[in-house]
């Protein structure tokens, strides 16, 4: 890897959100036509929403700093206060967003666990409140994730996501997609990203994770729902300026990059397939869809927290995601020798071990 995408000797295994925008990006954002985005008369970020939108078969979208943000003003969007919200026991949304829904919106969670992120129609179907009994929190939304990150990056299938669909008709509910990594749902399973998003009211789709770009996210859904969640980003202190400068580092990701992800696919895949064979280490092979991989510890005697620096201290960074499971993941800025090292030298530490 080049020297500019991470410190000397260090393999950064630990998020896709930790790649670099190389020179191609760096020179689209250093060129971009900016106005004021507030006013929206920035033509990068329009011509972005208009891409991004077309992309996913949408009206409209709307450019945000980040994927939290774009879950937080769909939920404020589509929602009341006071009402709930149906979603996977391990959502982002409610994992890693600080408590956004009670906190911004005022939402109560109703949470459905499942081994692989998605949620059965059947175990929701009793559950749902409607305006004619004083004594329930109202439901209005539900809301799934695809790929599903604490899951382990799997994919959501089509005909789940349609399942949920029907579900949310028969009871007049809308529903959201975090598809922060739709692009590699999209990549892994061949399915049209329009195919993906048609059966959700909004999409956020993060540009900052496997694509690449330093910033940004995207929610896209009808022209109406979007002019109101403009309203929310304005609330929640997103609205920007000059924005165009960074929307041209998306602008570029969304047309260099998305394809490419089969290579962190197939290379995450083989570290996974040889991380299988080492004692001690538990990997779901089932689970390795995309550009994750998740490593059961308990086999070593170590928690993952205390294999972190090990690896660290051998030139990998990786994540302890739970107390008995490191995460590692694969983006643009590994190339085939740099994973291939990274799983050797897990295999050395976990054999020093032993």
């Amino acid at each position: 890897m080049n020297d500019e995408n991470r410190a000397p000797q260090v393999i950064d295994m630990r998020s896709d959100t930790v790649s670099k925008p190389g020179p191609e990006m760096r020179r689209a954002m250093a060129e971009a036509e900016v106005g004021d985005d507030v006013f929206e008369d920035d033509s990068t970020v329009n011509r972005l929403q208009e891409y991004a939108a077309q992309l996913l078969g949408k009206e409209a979208a709307l450019f945000c700093p980040s994927g939290t943000m774009t879950n937080q003003v769909a939920l404020h969007t589509l929602t009341q206060r006071g009402d709930e919200v149906f979603l996977h026991a391990q959502a982002h949304i409610l994992f890693y967003e600080q408590g956004g829904a009670a906190v911004l919106s005022q939402l109560q969670l109703r949470c459905f666990d499942s081994p692989d992120g998605t949620l059965d129609p059947e175990a929701m179907e009793g559950l749902v409140h409607h305006d004619d009994d004083v004594h329930f929190a109202p439901t209005r939304l539900v809301c799934i994730e695809d790929t599903h990150n604490h899951c382990g990056g799997v994919v959501y299938p089509l005909e789940g996501i349609r399942a949920v669909r029907a579900f949310c008709d028969r009871h007049g509910l809308k529903l959201h997609l975090d598809g922060a990594r739709i692009w590699n749902a999209h990549v892994a399973s061949g399915v049209p990203l329009k195919d993906i998003a048609a059966p959700c009211d909004t999409v956020s789709v993060c540009l900052s994770k496997g694509l690449g770009a330093p910033i940004g996210s995207l929610l896209v859904g009808d022209a109406p729902t979007i002019a109101l969640a403009r309203r929310a980003r304005k609330l929640y202190g997103g609205g920007m300026r000059q924005a165009g400068i960074i929307a041209a580092a998306g602008l570029y990701a969304l047309e260099h990059h998305v394809d490419r992800m089969a290579d962190d696919h197939r290379r995450i895949r083989a570290m996974a397939e040889r991380l299988a064979t080492v004692p001690g280490l538990e990997v779901d092979l089932d689970k390795v869809q995309t550009n994750m991989v998740y490593a059961g510890t308990r086999g070593t005697g170590r928690k993952a927290a205390e294999l972190v620096p090990l690896l660290a201290a051998d030139g990998l960074w990786a994540l302890d995601e739970g107390m008995w499971t490191l995460r590692f993941v694969a983006h643009l800025c590994l190339d085939d020798a740099d994973v291939e090292e990274a799983t050797a030298i897990v295999v050395r530490a976990v054999e020093r071990l032993s």
